[in-house]
């Protein structure tokens, strides 16, 4: 079929292939570059994640267009990233599995092609390679020996290999190199009459993470679930139940969802959703509506989700601000804090430190999560923990959260989603108000993160840190926007450099660190951050003629430190761009190529403001180099696996 004709079968959800930008006009397949996600309707989103889940899941069952469902729901989740995709559906007791490698307009086409038929019950998925590499055969659904069970899985089975050996010696043969077939074929092995009791005995033995949907071919009207440290939601709507990882798949159905959590299972049926516990026994569980602006989506008329998103900074930070939370929270003094998080939001904690200590007189450590996990920290009863994370389900964050509680800290988290794991699990909360972000570079949700790291400096210092100052930002920043194009002139002037380095002290080396990652996120340009004072201890070695430097000068108590280091690379053929304040502007251009020229606020508030033309600049050098900006390669939107 034509892709016209795709389009007309399936509800409009492909993109287009062409893409268009003012340094070069190109048409690429699907097959040279992932497509965007274009909606012809309005579908509000909740994930926020900045964070790999490896993986999507969709499952319906009731009065759908069951396949026409699972297409939609998985293209919602296209932005985890994956790399192959595949359906089941159940009809006339038979398990009908359609998968292959590449993107879901592949999927579709063969879903056209093999025409399953009208089926009231099906799962879905989109899978980035863990175990195994990216094909046919490896895709998801996996189907268990006699074609009794289909599942598909979202996380890492740890002891899979010993369960594999344990069912060849059973008889069973296994046709894929993934963990998740294992789960299939124990399910085969160790159903005794009912399907319940037979998935809660079967995630009994597994190790790791899972989120699992599961069909039983001879259930012909339900979908069960499994969940562990991978996120799963299910709701129930006038045509049937529905399941999926994440809500945006779900919110064309209904916004009243259930949270499944760690341990529970559930079978879901076209007119109910039962849960059961650990013991087998029957829970009640309550909804979680969700309330989002309609057509979150939808690019607006931005060219990418990542400029859009970008503009919608000034009012994620004052929805953030007008969030109180902090105030309500009795924080008594804690002797030492620990900052917990990862990329995007690790260097988020790198800034709160910076502005905890100076403004609270506390010593702060930021930690890597997934480094915090594995060491032995040094954590007293009198230490506070605050552990940061975009979508809330970030597993390595996630699990270092729990250590700090294990060891006796109150652990504050601040999350973007309502009612993710670690929202639940922490002792407060703080929720940034960044709304959706479908790109998978952060940008609205790091500033909405820097907001709280100020917000909760206030209170710490008891009030020391004004926050006049940073509600002005919101203002400012549309100023900045207003000035984009220069951004871009800048850009297309540096952005066919091998290397681009990232140079600052202080508050500016956290700003730095950020630029820097967002740069090589989006453009697969190599780029580094330092602290300018580390240059001459190697790192200046790396300069050469031409090469291009990106130098925040924001903080006029080290102004002159940063100018001396500034002329060293100039002396070495750096090309320079700095980043300044409007009041050191004319300093800054006597030993600068370029100079952006920031609106004057505290210091202390600089990064928050400086952080925009460093993600305006990244996009620019993603959009001039062709590359996806909204979905980079080898990069998903939330990681919760390790």
């Amino acid at each position: 079929m034509t892709r016209r004709e795709l389009i007309e079968r399936f509800g409009g959800w492909f993109p287009g292939s062409t893409v268009e930008g003012k340094a070069e006009k190109m048409r690429v397949t699907a097959e040279q570059r992932p497509d965007q996600v274009v909606s012809l309707q309005t579908f509000p989103e909740i994930n926020q994640t900045g964070e790999l889940n490896m993986c999507g899941i969709i499952g319906c069952t009731g009065s759908f267009d069951t396949a026409k469902v699972l297409l939609r729901g998985l293209s919602k989740l296209e932005y985890r990233g994956y790399d192959s995709a595949g359906i089941a559906v159940l009809c006339e007791n038979e398990i009908k599995v359609i998968k292959c490698k590449g993107r879901l307009l592949n999927l579709a086409a063969l879903v056209e092609e093999k025409n399953p038929g009208n089926c009231s019950v099906g799962i879905g998925h989109t899978r980035w390679a863990t175990h195994g590499e990216p094909n046919d055969i490896n895709s998801h659904p996996h189907v268990s020996g006699k074609g009794k069970f289909c599942v598909v899985h979202n996380g890492i089975i740890e002891n899979y290999m010993d369960i594999r050996e344990n069912l060849r010696s059973a008889g069973y043969s296994f046709v894929s190199e993934t963990d998740s077939e294992v789960i299939a074929h124990l399910l085969e092995y160790n159903y005794k009459g009912d399907t319940v009791s037979c998935l809660r005995e079967t995630v009994m033995q597994l190790e790791g993470s899972y989120a699992l949907g599961v069909l039983d071919r001879d259930e012909p009207k339900k979908i069960f679930t499994a969940r562990k440290d991978s996120p799963l939601i299910l709701g129930l709507t006038d045509k049937g139940g529905i399941i999926a990882s994440d809500i945006p798949a779900m919110l064309e159905y209904t916004r009243d969802i259930f949270i499944a959590e760690d341990g529970e299972i559930a079978s879901v049926s076209d007119d109910a959703i039962i849960f059961y516990n650990q013991l087998g026994l029957e829970i009640d569980k309550k909804t979680t509506h969700v309330d989002w602006e309609a057509g979150s989506a939808e690019k607006g008329g931005f060219e990418h989700f990542m400029l859009k998103e970008i503009h919608e900074e000034p009012t994620a930070i004052r929805d953030t601000i007008a969030n109180d939370a902090f105030d309500r929270m009795n924080i008594v003094k804690p002797d030492r804090m620990h900052i917990i998080a990862c990329g995007t939001a690790y260097h988020a904690g790198v800034v709160g430190k910076y502005v905890i200590e100076e403004m609270a007189g506390i010593p702060v450590e930021v930690e890597v999560a997934s480094e915090y996990r594995y060491k032995n920290p040094i954590v007293g009863k009198n230490h506070l923990t605050v552990v940061i994370s975009q979508s809330g389900e970030t597993i390595d964050t996630l699990f270092a959260m729990r250590k700090a509680k294990e060891m006796g800290s109150r652990v504050i988290a601040v999350v973007n989603v309502v009612g993710s794991s670690i929202a639940r699990e922490a002792d407060d909360v703080f929720y940034t108000r960044a709304g959706p972000e479908i790109a998978v570079a952060s940008t609205k949700a790091y500033s909405t993160q820097l907001t709280a790291m100020y917000m909760l400096a206030s209170k710490l210092s008891e009030g020391k840190l004004k926050l006049d100052g940073l509600r002005r930002i919101p203002d400012m920043i549309k100023g900045i926007l207003s000035c984009k194009e220069d951004i871009q002139r800048f850009a297309s002037d540096l952005f066919g450099g091998s290397s681009i380095f990232f140079i600052g002290r202080g508050l500016d080396y956290a700003l730095s660190m950020e630029g820097s990652l967002k740069l090589k996120e989006i453009s697969y340009i190599h780029s580094e951050a330092y602290a300018g004072g580390e240059l001459k201890h190697g790192t200046i070695a790396l300069i050469e003629e031409g090469t291009p430097v990106i130098c925040s000068m924001t903080q006029p108590h080290i102004f002159s430190k940063m100018a001396g280091n500034v002329r060293e690379i100039q002396a070495r053929g750096a090309k320079v761009l700095s980043i300044t304040s409007k009041s050191m502007e004319n300093e800054a251009k006597r030993v600068s190529d370029m100079v952006i020229s920031l609106p004057d606020i505290e210091p202390v508030y600089m990064p928050i403001t400086a952080i925009v033309p460093m993600q305006l600049f990244a996009y620019y050098c993603a959009v001039l180099k062709g590359c996806d900006v909204d979905k980079p390669r080898n990069l998903a939107k939330s990681v919760t696996v390790e």
